[in-house]
């Protein structure tokens, strides 16, 4: 099927279309090797992924969250691993809008194509010390660690009588990576364990979990750093299995085409329904995007974009679940690309970000309470 990626600000969709090919070609030994092809690492950076949220002072584009909805989907249609580790380096180079204004230089003094990564969940122990803190840990399941060139890992600190969450920026030098991601989807992630042993971080290349929460950007105003995290989460996690789900739809048609007997409309009927749905959830994802690119955002608005996001992803491992079900013994053979896809959606749509519960809860909440809007 067709990718729906639209004319853009940065071109960053058109590039990363372009990209899906090489992708493509290298998806399957990137299953196997439990990490990307160096062809397409070094397309996801030379897309402009890295910098795409990075600060415009440093070269970077600004962008929006509509323009990387395109641009993770069209690459997904290719490899969802490579999407994945292309969305969530955009996201986490987007935390370092959040540094004070000394860590910002230092994470970009390269130029804006650094690549960062994220480990999200507070772990490890953190001592202050003067002008800093000593930080050690592990953090599990850091997509894209293998070629990263920087890291913004979650910690505890000690402060009063309570715990504080803040994210520390270490260069390259200051983690090791531990290979140990070994699942059942996503496997080209190469989502290992990063760990960090007694490390000291400066002042300046620390903030707190809630300032990037609120969106309270250092010397930004871009929307894409003043936004609340709720906002554009579920963007960076649900947006690879709409083009996964669109290269199944792919996949299954080219599959079903050289068998499909005029008189049986039941192939077709499947086909349309499929497509229709999977249009539905990127209705649904393109609204969430239009809220997080806009000015301002309602507190209903706020409870719903992860509420939608998670909705969409529950619809698109339902399309690629049926796709599988019906392509018969060849689609799960090794070789077949749609065994693939199916595996890697139901691995992405476990992140805590898509599960509907919690967010179908909030919003659900908000929607009881007098004058919701």
């Amino acid at each position: 099927m067709p990718s729906q990626s639209t004319t853009s600000r940065t071109g960053l969709p058109e590039r990363a279309g372009d990209l899906a090919a090489t992708a493509a070609r290298y998806a399957a030994d990137a299953d196997t090797d439990r990490e990307l092809a160096p062809a397409v690492t070094d397309g996801i950076v030379r897309a402009g992924f890295a910098r795409h949220f990075v600060p415009a002072r440093f070269g970077g584009a600004e962008g929006g969250a509509r323009e990387l909805l395109d641009a993770v989907a069209a690459l997904a249609e290719g490899c969802t691993s490579a999407a994945w580790c292309a969305s969530v380096t955009a996201g986490a180079a987007r935390m370092g809008a959040y540094l004070p204004e000394r860590g910002q230089r230092e994470l970009w003094e390269r130029g804006p194509d650094t690549v960062v990564v994220g480990a999200l969940m507070p772990r490890g122990a953190v001592t202050e010390v003067a002008d800093g803190w000593r930080v050690t840990g592990e953090w599990e399941f850091t997509s894209a660690v293998g070629f990263s060139d920087w890291a913004l890992v979650c910690a505890l600190v000690p402060q009063d009588d309570r715990h504080v969450p803040w994210f520390f920026a270490l260069p390259r030098a200051d983690y090791q990576v531990v290979d140990t991601w070994s699942a059942i989807g996503m496997r080209g992630t190469g989502s290992h364990t990063l760990t960090v042993d007694n490390v000291f971080v400066p002042r300046h290349r620390g903030f707190t979990r809630d300032t990037m929460l609120a969106g309270r950007a250092v010397a930004s105003t871009a929307r894409c750093h003043t936004i609340p995290l709720r906002l554009v989460s579920g963007l960076l996690f649900a947006a690879p299995a709409l083009g996964a789900a669109r290269g199944a739809l792919r996949v299954w048609s080219e599959h079903t085409a050289m068998d499909t007997d005029e008189r049986n409309p039941g192939p077709r009927i499947a086909l349309a329904r499929a497509a229709v749905t999977v249009d539905a959830a990127h209705l649904l994802l393109e609204r969430a995007a239009r809220v997080a690119d806009a000015p301002a955002a309602t507190p209903l608005e706020q409870v719903r974009n992860p509420a939608d996001c998670a909705h969409a992803v529950d619809q698109l491992v339902d399309v690629v679940g049926q796709l599988f079900r019906t392509v018969g013994s060849t689609g799960q053979l090794a070789a077949h690309p749609l065994q693939r896809i199916w595996r890697d959606v139901h691995c992405l749509a476990s992140h805590v970000a898509l599960r509907f519960d919690t967010a179908g809860g909030a919003y659900g909440a908000r929607l009881l309470e007098p004058a919701a809007g």
